[in-house]
């Protein structure tokens, strides 16, 4: 499978595989209009739709990095193709993000990215997660967010989503940055 781009080649292998997924990360990010260079692309999978995919990705040249129960990291082997990632979550979780999606178009080919609330809710649980590696990545992308997307952050229903998804900890320092 030839592809001029790692957005071809998902777009292509989702459609012939019949695999749902969600563009997550820094291209999720610029679609709400916050704008941050990223060095890969990101997308949200079940593993068993993942498991469907992976062996035509090798084969389009694309190797196993770091892979873990939730989370799998592909490093591409042509300069033509981004590296990328696939966070996984159940088949429940990624129904709730698929009716809340948004479409987007890149490189001529139809994504879908999750809802504001939801994007949040990730980097929320990254953050909470991982706070040592995903603190100073994912808080100013949070911020951000707020800000150009004019989020209500004091209302009950973001304090609700930040602890639900954070911890008080973080919805602290949201309302600090904000101040």
């Amino acid at each position: 499978m030839t592809s001029q781009s790692i957005f071809h080649l998902i777009s292509d292998l989702t459609k012939k595989e019949g695999v749902s997924c969600i563009l997550i990360g820094g291209f999720a990010i610029n679609y709400y209009r916050v704008t941050r260079q990223t060095a890969d692309v990101d997308f949200l999978i079940t593993k068993d739709d993942f498991n469907k995919i992976i062996n035509i990705l090798e084969k389009a040249g694309y190797k196993k990095g770091l892979i873990q129960e939730n989370f799998a990291q592909l490093k591409s082997t042509q300069l033509s193709l981004l590296d990328v990632d696939f966070m996984f979550v159940d088949q429940d979780t990624l129904t709730k993000f698929l009716k809340e999606s948004q479409e987007i178009e890149i490189a001529k080919q139809k994504f879908l990215v999750p809802s504001l609330d939801h994007l949040i809710a990730l980097k929320l649980h990254s953050i909470k997660y991982n706070p040592k590696l995903r603190l100073t990545r994912d808080l100013p992308d949070i911020i951000n967010l707020i800000r150009v997307n004019d989020v209500d952050f004091k209302s009950n229903n973001f304090k609700e989503l930040c602890l639900k998804f954070g911890t008080d900890e973080i919805y602290n320092k949201i309302l600090e940055a904000l101040k």
